[in-house]
């Protein structure tokens, strides 16, 4: 029988056959020693064969991946932890204030998701929490700069309702992974447009405001209005993987655009004379933002650092 993975744990899987009915399923040790540098052999949004009776299976084969978004693990830097496979998009949710989320955090996930050809948006949640004129600006500034490179970007509030219907739309009869930092209000955005789902919605530290873990795994669920959604845990650090560094500009379309015009072939865009890339950030055509977390990303995979 043939089902897709709603829910991993490590120790069991759930999996949900086109029927609707969802079966408890482990697997067989052999899947455990396919890739000994992997966390998880099986993530969520997997499609398995599996076999078994009575509500309980052993999943035998797992289906080719179209694609998937991975990072390093928290842990075990030097190893593959897979978020989530075979996915429409990658919704980032961030929020400027209560908690803050930095550029670089989101341009990791970017980056990751055009490695693997996954379309993207970025939602700067909370917006009726900015209260200073330099928040907001920060806000348009980021807003402009993803739109610019065709990565939809926009604000929500779902306290003031604001942008909520587009961001409906764009979950609509899509599977999309919904990540971020802990406390930018993934799960009270999906319980506004969805409350069919009643989400567990968690809380912001008050001495670090940060936000407090509620999702402990992730979890893939059905959008009443059509779709997918899968829920992951809140992210605290996102190592990069499986990029060289001399190729890191290619992952980065303003710079992937103009890397034909170096003077140089090799140019790493750094400090190269006769480099389209530099010559571009001078003149203000690519965002200050991005080519510093360039910077730090190639810096970073060049010592083999994962943070």
């Amino acid at each position: 029988m043939t089902g897709t993975v709603i829910q991993s744990t490590g120790s069991f899987y759930e999996v949900r056959i086109p029927s609707g009915e969802i079966i408890i399923c482990r697997i067989k040790g052999k899947f455990r020693l396919e890739d000994k540098k992997q966390t998880n052999p099986i993530a969520v949004g997997d499609v398995v064969d599996f076999e078994g009776v009575g509500g309980e299976g052993n999943i035998n084969k797992i289906h080719p991946r179209r694609n998937y978004i991975i990072r390093s693990a928290p842990n075990k830097k030097e190893y593959k932890h897979i978020i989530a496979s075979n996915i429409d998009q990658c919704v980032i949710i961030a929020s400027i204030a209560q908690p803050r989320t930095s550029h670089g955090f989101i341009d990791r996930i970017l980056l990751t998701a055009f490695l693997y050809d996954i379309p993207s948006a970025v939602i700067f949640n909370k917006h009726d929490l900015i209260l200073k004129e330099r928040e907001e600006q920060l806000l348009k500034e980021l807003i402009f700069t993803y739109n610019e490179l065709n990565i939809i970007s926009f604000y929500t509030s779902v306290t003031k309702n604001e942008n909520t219907d587009q961001l409906k739309q764009l979950l609509q009869n899509k599977t999309s992974l919904i990540c971020g930092h802990s406390g930018v209000g993934k799960s009270s955005l999906v319980n506004c447009i969805a409350p069919e789902l009643d989400l567990k919605v968690g809380e912001i530290s008050k001495y670090t405001e940060k936000g407090l873990h509620t999702t402990t795994f992730a979890r893939m669920y059905t959008l009443p209005f059509g779709g997918n959604i899968i829920d992951s845990p809140g992210i605290k650090e996102f190592g990069l993987l499986d990029v060289d560094p001399n190729e890191l500009g290619h992952y980065f379309p303003e710079i992937r655009s103009r890397m034909n015009k170096c003077k140089f072939n090799d140019c790493l865009h750094i400090n190269e004379k006769g480099c389209a890339v530099l010559e571009a950030l001078e003149a203000g055509e690519i965002a200050a933002t991005r080519y510093i977390s360039y910077l730090t990303f190639y810096e970073e995979l060049k010592s083999n650092k994962k943070y």
